[in-house]
């Protein structure tokens, strides 16, 4: 037995020194770059400081265009392993990365970036993948690679501020539709999401954190949907007590930080405890400044509500379900929530198709326990994520992406929009005097149940992949066949 399989071996059974390197191969293992052209002779010490170089740069910008810390560290193996470095330490945390290799046995190389501000940019992140890809399997070298790093990261965005913008808005119209609103109901929800927007680009100036600037875009997405709604008390517009919920349901889903729970759940189960933990404060205060915006304007408009007299069936929110919307309806709504979603995180043009026909396999599998066969929504989720997150990492290896490009906006459409509009109801609206039935107790068991099925997204999904990862090496190697 050779020195790297004893110690691979000894990794393996815990036996080994505690803060001995893991082998590369290993850090590779459920990765599409497990099968990397790992070069035989050590590098010397100026090409582990170029490799190094090219390594935490590259992570860097992962990490900046919004990649997980597991995405981030099969990316910086694999560089190193194709480079001849054979002893590395990756370090991730939320801000950092940190790479460490022996050149000998007294000389060592440290590489340190840090990341100070991120923005969803999945085209870089799809960008970044067929590089790495390149060099693990040989057809480009370091210098070659430096380049087109460098190059990665001029190229502009592909999708400008006002098509995200844009994107956003139909995303939550679209949610709306799925859960049984009315066409002229979305075009609301369209025009409060465009509204939102404006006010976030008027306080962008202050540099306000997320947990503030979430608290306001919700209270404004749901004040103006009261508005809308106090336009049909009137007679004036033809929307009613529902549409406010389905209105105030989809800018939820537009707010929601569905990405950023994605990645802490799966930093968490992959060992990256103290990332997975500072991701995880960070969306629960994003969640938590959502929820606040929403439970004021919520108090505020019930009370307008009673004042002005207004026949405000809300106690029917109560019963809404997704089963709401007619079968074609929650399809199609699913398929342009998946197209939106590609758009808001500034993916390559030749993955929107793929990504919304996802999102609506996923719908699909969803409508088909919760309407045939009576299955609960937390579920019914996860077993839709599961389905997700196989099927989306092998059509996205086989475009030549990473799983996550296609997974995560293809989620968006199970997220519980609504399920949290219901929740936070049932709270705010407990001393409403014609509503006796509500609760505080039932509005924090519904919240937990919103909880329930953002987590089932997340788990599901990865354990999507995990289940798909032994088919990568087979769908790799057909698209390299077609390509050449």
């Amino acid at each position: 037995m050779s020195e790297k399989d004893r110690r691979r071996r000894a990794w393996r059974l815990e036996g080994g020194p505690p803060t001995e390197p893991m082998p590369l191969v290993d850090l590779l293992r459920r990765t599409p770059y497990r099968n990397a052209r790992v070069a035989i002779e050590a590098a010397e010490e100026a090409r582990v400081r170029e490799a190094l170089d090219l390594a935490v740069r590259l992570g860097e910008l992962m990490l900046r265009c919004g990649a997980g810390a597991p995405q981030v560290e099969g990316s910086v193996a694999a560089v190193c392993a194709a480079a001849g470095l054979n002893d590395v330490e990756i370090d991730i945390t939320l801000q950092s990365l940190l790479v460490h290799a022996h050149v000998d046995a007294v000389h060592a190389v440290t590489e340190l970036r840090v990341v100070r501000s991120s923005r969803h940019d999945y085209a870089r992140l799809v960008a970044v993948h067929e590089l790495v890809d390149a060099l693990v399997s040989g057809h480009v070298e370091l210098p070659e690679a430096a380049e087109q790093l460098r190059d990665i990261k001029r190229v502009r965005r592909i999708w400008p501020d006002w098509a995200v913008t844009a994107a956003t808005s139909v995303l939550a119209a679209a949610v709306a539709v799925m859960i049984g609103s009315t066409l002229f109901t979305a075009g609301v929800t369209v025009l409060v999401v465009l509204a939102v927007s404006a006010v976030e680009r008027a306080v962008h100036p202050m540099h306000l954190p997320d947990f503030y600037s979430n608290a306001v875009s919700a209270f404004v997405a749901t004040s103006l949907a009261w508005a809308a709604y106090a336009l049909g008390a009137q007679g004036w517009i033809p929307l009613g007590g529902r549409d406010f919920a389905f209105i105030v349901a989809g800018g939820i889903v537009a707010l929601l930080p569905g990405r950023t729970m994605a990645s802490a759940v799966e930093d968490v189960i992959s060992g990256y405890a103290v990332t997975g933990a500072g991701r995880l404060l960070a969306v629960t205060v994003s969640l938590t400044g959502l929820i606040i915006g929403v439970a004021v304007a919520l108090g505020a408009t019930i009370k307008l509500t009673d004042a002005l007299s207004f026949s405000f069936i809300s106690p029917s929110v109560l019963d809404l379900r997704m089963s709401q919307a007619e079968w074609w309806a929650a399809l199609l709504g699913a398929f342009i929530v998946g197209a939106s979603g590609a758009v808001t995180m500034q993916t390559r043009h030749r993955l929107v198709l793929p990504t919304a026909l996802l999102a609506v396999a996923a719908s699909g599998v969803y409508a088909v326990l919760t309407r045939l066969f009576d299955v609960g929504a937390v579920t019914a989720t996860g077993l839709a994520a599961v389905a997700l997150g196989l099927v989306g990492r092998l059509v996205a290896l086989r475009l030549g992406a990473p799983a996550m490009v296609v997974v995560v906006p293809a989620s968006f459409g199970l997220l519980p929009g609504l399920t949290i509009f219901r929740g936070l109801y049932e709270l705010v609206g407990q001393n409403a005097t014609e509503i006796g039935t509500l609760s505080f107790q039932a509005g924090v068991a519904t919240l937990l149940g919103a909880a329930g099925v953002l987590l089932a997204i997340a788990t599901g999904a990865i354990l999507g992949e995990i289940i798909a990862s032994p088919w990568d090496r087979r769908v790799a190697r057909v698209r390299r066949r077609v390509r050449v």
